[in-house]
Parts: structure tokens; C-alpha cells; sequence
């Protein structure tokens, strides 16, 4: 074998020489070690949140996918986690698809959010108060406790039933467990608030954010409510939840103790491109509200409501009432024997106050229906029950003082229900949440008018992109606006 050259053998040499610490060589070269995520801590299943999971699902629609809101909720939650002082405690999150502003917690950690509530917040800090929130009910063990608590009121409610023959000392008991409720409930919630402004602060949330969102939710419940004096808050001192006005300063008081008013982080170009193309109101399939008009593509009918009617579409029935609320109507669905004529039906004591002389059969548009009359103590009421294919639906109108007019607001709404024409049910599609950029010469009115199939537009797009009564838009501002 020829030896190796001089030179070669120099280089080799040091080579190997540099080869002797073979440790010190690989610990230069080895990649850095990378400590590896924990996992997150599991939702504990049991018989009874699943099937009380399901019953949410059943109400809410099912669930809305979209994997970038997914993505978002799903990051906001783990930072709030991670701020927590019980980050053991596992969460999740499921997005419901109803287009009512709704949020709520499952004492197992599961929460849920609707896509209304989604369209309605601003920013992510506006989403992170909400999630917190419902997470400080988890971590105060809220609905154990109401569990409890209910039980007691049960059996109080029981003995003292059965044990007291003196109506007045039933109903004052009664009405007594109901206060208590109602106060356990509110001091829930705002002992939720303060946990929860907390808790978004710690995770470098904007913690005014929830008052920002809790007053949208009081602007939004306005404009549902309108100007009739059905309003479901005028019960506000005996209902589960205080009064909007009293959280929001609560809210702001807490906030104060962790940041100023400005400067917190929002992060709302991020939650904006997360909700853009966001499904607005009522899914189509489960049928929904164009103004006046109730379309359902699904069962293929349609019917309009008179005017200065408000119509709301829910998962029991459609409401629709009258500016000042001298009338309402409603809507629904119900089970009727094929062998039980419908005039039998309206008799067969479902209502009281029936009147029996006035019922009579009748034919709307070419399906069979009947009518009646029936008196209440502050009301007047026209119903109808009417057989469309295999179901029948029932329209129920309702007049503080029956008049020429309600009588003709009742015949108008029932003549107009007919089958939805074939391009009307494929032309069916649901609204949504677009972002768009304000250009030179926008303002909040002009923008307005591009906002479809929703009432009091001028006012909703204030409220939908956090705009005080007198704000205006800036140009280059991100905004929603409802299209179809």
C-alpha cells in the first residue's frame, strides 16, 4: 500500500486528535433539547352532561362549524387557562349554531357559545370576557351549588303546599323561594364578572371589554324588544340575571383596578378576520325572519305578518308583536290526529275561553283550516289551526281590545300563508357577517343602507361594531355589515 502524503497524514492527524472528547463533539452538534407541551387537562364526561350536551345541541341548532373560529376560540381560552389560578381545570368550547346571543357553562368545564354571541362582540378581548365569565362559573362550582339550591326550594315548596291549606300563605312562600333564587343567581353573576375581568386582565386582555360587550348585549336586546311593553326585562327584579345597567358598571369598577380605559390590548383585526363570512340570524333551513315575512325553505311556506308587526323566529314557535305591544301573534306547530277535523281540534280544550258558536271550517288558499274566538281576562283572541301536507300549523292572534283592525291584521296574516315557489326556496340563503373597509365619503348612514334583511339598520350597525349613539367611522376602520 503507497503511504499517504505528508500533508494528508498532518490533516487526519488532527482530525482524529480532535475526535479524542467524543462527548464534547456531539454535545456541540446535538440539536437543543425541546420541552415537550403538557397536555391539556380532559373534560370529565358523565351520563348527565352527555345528555345534557345533547339537549344543548337540540336546542342550539347543533353545532357551527368553521375552523377559523374554532381557532380562535380555542387560543383565547387556553391563554385564559394559562392566567388562571386553577390551570388543572379542563374546558371545552363548542360554537352552537343559533343566531341568538347566548353563552353558558356545564359544571364539567364544557362551554358554549352561539355564533350570535360571536357576530355581536367587537374583539377578541370582547370574546375573552365572555369565555372567562363562564369559566368563573365553573371554578365557583355555580351550578352544583343552584342545583342544591333548587332542591331546597323544591321542598319547600312542597311542605308548605301540602301543609297549608291558606292560598295567600302558599303564594307568599312561594314568592319568597323565588326571591332567594333570583338573588342567589345575581350574586353569581356578578361574583362571575369580577373572576372573569380579572381573569382576562391576568391573561392581558383588555379587561373593559366586558363592559363593552354587556352593553351591546343591552343595545341588542333593545332593538328585539322594540317599543312594546311586552318586555320580558320589565321583570327584571325577580329574573336569574341583574339588570344589564348594573353589571356594566360593575364591570368597569373592576376594570379600573387592573388597567386604564385605553391601551389594552383588543386584538380586534384578528377577530374580525375570524368572523368574516360569519352566518347572521337564522339558518335557512330551520326556517327565518325578512322583515315582516316568515320563510321556511325546508317545510316550503311562507306568511307575512301586518304592519308595525316585529317578527322573532324561536325554537318553539314565531312571535310576532305589535309597536306598543296592543297586539301579538304567534305561530306554531302542533300534532293533530288525520282523523280529527280541525274545527273538532280548536274545541278539544287546549285553550280555554273558547268559543264554541264561533268555530267554523274554512279553506285558506286551498288548505283546509278552521277558525274561532276566545275571551281571556285582559285579552281577546282569533285562533286558527290550518293542515298543510301531513302537519298542521296554528296561528294564534292575540288584541288587548278587539277591533276592525285586529280582526283584519289576523284575516291579512293567515290569507297571506301559501308554498313557497321553487325559485324562492332555492334563492333561500342564509345572511352574513361581512368586514369590509370604510372608504372616503362612508358614513354610518350610508353604510347602513347596505346592511340586508335586518330592521333598524342604522341603529343594528352601531351596535354590531361597538359605535356609541353619536360615533362616526373613520376612514380605513375595519366594520361589519350584515349581506345576504
Amino acid at each position: 500500500m503507497r503511504a499517504a502524503p505528508a500533508a494528508l497524514c498532518l490533516v487526519l492527524g488532527s482530525a482524529l486528535a480532535g475526535c479524542g472528547d467524543m462527548n464534547r463533539f456531539q454535545t456541540a452538534a446535538a440539536p437543543p433539547t425541546v420541552a415537550m407541551p403538557k397536555p391539556k387537562p380532559a373534560v370529565a364526561q358523565t351520563p348527565a352532561t352527555e345528555k345534557e350536551h345533547e339537549r344543548i345541541l337540540a336546542s342550539y341548532g347543533g353545532t357551527y362549524d368553521d375552523p377559523r373560529l374554532e381557532s380562535l376560540v380555542t387560543k383565547t381560552v387556553d391563554r385564559l387557562v394559562a392566567a388562571s389560578d386553577r390551570p388543572d381545570q379542563g374546558y371545552k368550547v363548542t360554537i352552537l349554531n343559533s343566531g341568538a346571543v347566548n353563552a353558558f357553562a356545564l359544571p364539567n368545564g364544557q362551554l358554549y357559545v352561539t355564533r350570535g354571541l360571536l357576530a355581536l362582540a367587537s374583539d377578541t378581548s370582547e370574546l375573552s370576557s365572555v369565555l372567562s365569565h363562564e369559566m368563573a362559573h365553573v371554578l365557583s362550582k355555580h351550578a352544583a351549588m343552584r342545583e342544591d339550591q333548587a332542591r331546597q326550594a323544591a321542598i319547600v315548596t312542597r311542605v308548605v303546599t301540602d301543609m297549608s291549606n291558606d292560598p295567600d300563605l302558599t303564594a307568599l312562600a312561594l314568592a319568597k323561594t323565588k326571591l332567594t333564587m333570583a338573588s342567589f343567581s345575581r350574586n353569581q353573576e356578578f361574583e362571575a364578572d369580577g373572576i372573569g375581568v380579572g381573569l382576562s386582565a391576568k391573561a392581558h386582555f383588555d379587561p373593559y371589554g366586558a363592559a363593552r360587550f354587556l352593553s351591546a348585549m343591552e343595545r341588542n336586546a333593545e332593538l328585539k324588544v322594540g317599543k312594546t311593553s311586552l318586555d320580558p326585562r320589565a321583570q327584571d327584579f325577580t329574573s336569574s340575571h341583574p339588570a344589564t345597567p348594573e353589571r356594566v358598571q360593575n364591570a368597569q369598577t373592576i376594570a379600573r383596578q387592573y388597567a386604564a380605559p385605553e391601551g389594552a390590548e383588543r386584538d380586534r383585526e384578528t377577530y374580525l378576520a375570524a368572523i368574516d363570512n360569519l352566518v347572521y340570524g337564522e339558518d335557512p333551513s330551520e326556517g327565518f325572519v325578512r322583515g315582516r315575512r316568515f320563510l321556511h325553505p325546508k317545510l316550503g311556506f311562507t306568511f307575512q305578518a301586518p304592519d308595525n308587526f316585529t317578527l322573532d323566529n324561536t325554537a318553539q314557535a314565531v312571535i310576532g308583536v305589535r309597536d306598543g305591544g296592543s297586539q301579538a301573534m304567534r305561530f306554531d306547530v302542533v300534532r293533530v290526529p288525520a282523523e280529527q277535523s280541525l274545527g273538532d281540534y280548536l274545541n278539544s280544550g287546549w285553550m280555554e275561553g273558547v268559543e264554541k258558536a264561533s268555530t267554523e271550517d274554512i279553506t285558506i288558499n286551498g288548505f283546509p283550516a278552521a277558525s274561532a274566538t276566545a275571551k281571556g281576562d285582559q285579552w281577546q283572541f282569533k285562533v286558527y289551526a290550518l293542515r298543510f301536507g301531513s302537519d298542521v300549523y296554528r296561528f294564534i292572534f292575540a288584541a288587548r281590545q278587539k277591533s276592525t283592525e285586529s280582526e283584519r291584521n289576523a284575516r291579512e296574516t293567515v290569507n297571506s300563508f301559501r308554498r313557497l315557489t321553487l325559485d324562492e326556496i332555492q334563492a333561500a340563503r342564509p345572511l352574513r357577517i361581512k368586514v369590509i373597509t370604510v372608504q372616503p365619503g362612508d358614513t354610518v348612514e350610508s353604510l347602513s343602507h347596505r346592511m340586508a334583511g335586518v330592521d333598524h339598520p342604522a341603529e343594528r350597525f352601531r351596535v354590531l361594531n361597538g359605535l356609541d349613539r353619536n360615533a362616526q367611522v373613520k376612514v380605513r376602520d375595519r366594520v361589519k355589515v350584515v349581506a345576504d
